[in-house]
């Protein structure tokens, strides 16, 4: 459940407030309008066994779906080659690009594995029951897939400058991939749309949802409405943005430098805490997988039974690893290679990770420690989780909040940097620009509620699907002959991880 602050809960020294309240009220009514019918529009949902299914949801994991079959299984068959080339076996330091494997990835997972994985996954149980864990990692072992469609094509149609800077993702592919097909109009209108939906949902979801909910949780574990810092929303936003404007004036390099070594640490320190307490309650195991066996496919049950758990599991996944979405291509596009379908071999490991590894952990902790049947949601559920089995727990849990939240900024002004600079051009004034934007945002974020410019921002990042899910039907051949040539290379010996290797 996503929990902002009330405007009263902030006051600038020089500022009433009241007169702070009256702000938050009047750009929440101003965007309310348009948020709620961008939301409602977004994410339009049916009635599906008494449950409420996001129309977005289906487009994401049919096309997962019919991209799995597509290229014969991919996530599967290539699963071994990706941890070789992550581990830099085929790497070429020559290669243009200006990251390695392993850093593109590890950017590329900070922007997808945060608060979702730790407040998301427990409103999809509380809802769907322990059933939706199934179902969550069956549409991450889908969503593989289209990771490998999007990354391949992100790199095929990057754009190199003589310094060794890149430029890819969505909207170059959108754009010039349509056009070699015959489309350029429509790749153009694609790509215009991709972009403009990339920078609200950068602005938003990436940076001021992120920005509000880690000063949430510092909040809460340090006495809630009681709290010393409750008051210094500001305070804390403009420490974040020192930190992140320190990171992202680097560009790529820098940000990459920064989450390869961010990413795993915040995922082991999550993932361990979880292995602790699934340890701990090692003779719950045989009976949590029958929980969500049996919630997956049993008829009864809560939120329409096994349909409901089928949807809050879907749903989960796709919010959470945003296959199909294009974002992970932007980070994916800068790696240092010269075979496209290296990196969207590479691309398969993140919604592993992130779906299949990070969130089920999350539900599994859920599900072990009878929290479920609290009667809470959210981070409250999975912080209760938590501190059931040791006091200090959720004190990790808020650090982890605060690593997910920066890492995931940091990865969103890129997505959000690329997009613009796309639209208004690659100039050092265009890019110093949204960088400083981005910052201005981050204390916006955590002083204020926006829960309307929120929802919007939010809606943005999902619309982004609507253009990139058109093209990649579009220019799923392509992908496979790349894939086809790639993997040729690999057998005839042509490419050799001996000669090759860093």
């Amino acid at each position: 459940m996503k929990k902002v602050l009330t405007a009263a809960a902030f006051a600038l020294p020089f500022m009433s407030v009241p007169a702070f309240a009256s702000i938050d009220e009047t750009i929440n009514n101003a965007v309310a309008p348009i948020s709620n019918v961008v939301a409602s529009t977004v994410f339009y949902s049916v009635p599906v066994a008494g449950t409420q299914f996001p129309l977005i949801v289906g487009w994401l994991v049919v096309a997962a779906a019919i991209f799995t079959v597509y290229f014969g299984f991919i996530q599967f068959r290539a699963f071994g080659h990706a941890i070789a080339l992550v581990r830099g076996d085929y790497s070429d330091p020559k290669d243009a690009g200006e990251v390695s494997h392993f850093q593109a990835l590890a950017t590329a997972l900070s922007g997808t594995v945060g608060l979702g994985n730790i407040a998301g996954v427990a409103v999809a149980v509380s809802i769907g029951g322990a059933g939706a864990t199934f179902w969550m990692i069956l549409a991450g072992l889908l969503g593989m897939a289209s990771k490998f469609t999007e990354c391949t094509l992100a790199v095929k149609y990057r754009k190199e400058r003589p310094d060794g800077t890149v430029s890819g993702g969505p909207m170059y592919y959108l754009s010039q991939g349509l056009k070699e097909k015959g489309m350029p109009g429509l790749g153009r209108v694609l790509a215009v749309f991709f972009s403009i939906c990339c920078i609200g949902g950068a602005l938003g979801g990436g940076n001021m949802f992120q920005a509000n909910q880690a000063f949430q949780q510092v909040v809460n574990v340090t006495g809630g409405v009681a709290s010393p810092l409750a008051n210094y929303g500001w305070l804390f936003g403009l420490v974040m943005a020192a930190l992140v404007g320190i990171v992202i004036v680097g560009g790529i390099r820098s940000i990459a430098q920064v989450t390869e070594k961010v990413v795993p640490f915040m995922a082991l320190m999550y993932v361990g805490t979880a292995l602790v307490i699934i340890a701990m309650n090692y003779d719950k195991i045989g009976w949590a997988f029958s929980q969500i066996l049996h919630g997956a496919f049993s008829p009864e049950g809560i939120a329409g039974g096994a349909i409901g758990a089928l949807i809050q599991g879907f749903k989960r996944a796709a919010f959470s690893n945003e296959a199909g979405i294009g974002s992970a291509a932007i980070a994916h596009s800068a790696v240092r290679t010269k075979e496209p379908a290296t990196e969207g071999v590479v691309s398969l490991l993140e919604p592993f990770i992130d779906t299949v590894v990070i969130c089920t952990m999350t539900a599994l902790v859920i599900i072990f420690t009878g929290a479920l049947d609290t009667g809470l949601t959210g981070v409250e559920l999975t912080s209760a989780a938590f501190g059931a089995q040791v006091g200090f727990f959720p004190y990790i849990l808020a650090f982890a909040v605060l690593l997910f939240a920066f890492s995931t900024m940091l990865s969103w002004s890129y997505y959000g940097l690329k997009a613009w600079t796309y639209l208004f051009g690659e100039s050092r004034i265009s890019s110093v620009m949204f960088k400083l934007i981005f910052c201005v945002f981050v204390v916006i974020g955590a002083s204020m509620s926006l829960g309307p410019v929120i929802d919007f921002s939010d809606s943005m990042i999902f619309a982004m699907a609507l253009a990139n899910i058109a093209g990649l039907y579009i220019l799923m051949p392509v992908v496979k002959q790349e894939a086809r040539q790639y993997f040729a290379k690999v057998r005839s010996g042509a490419l050799k991880p001996a000669e090759t290797a860093v």
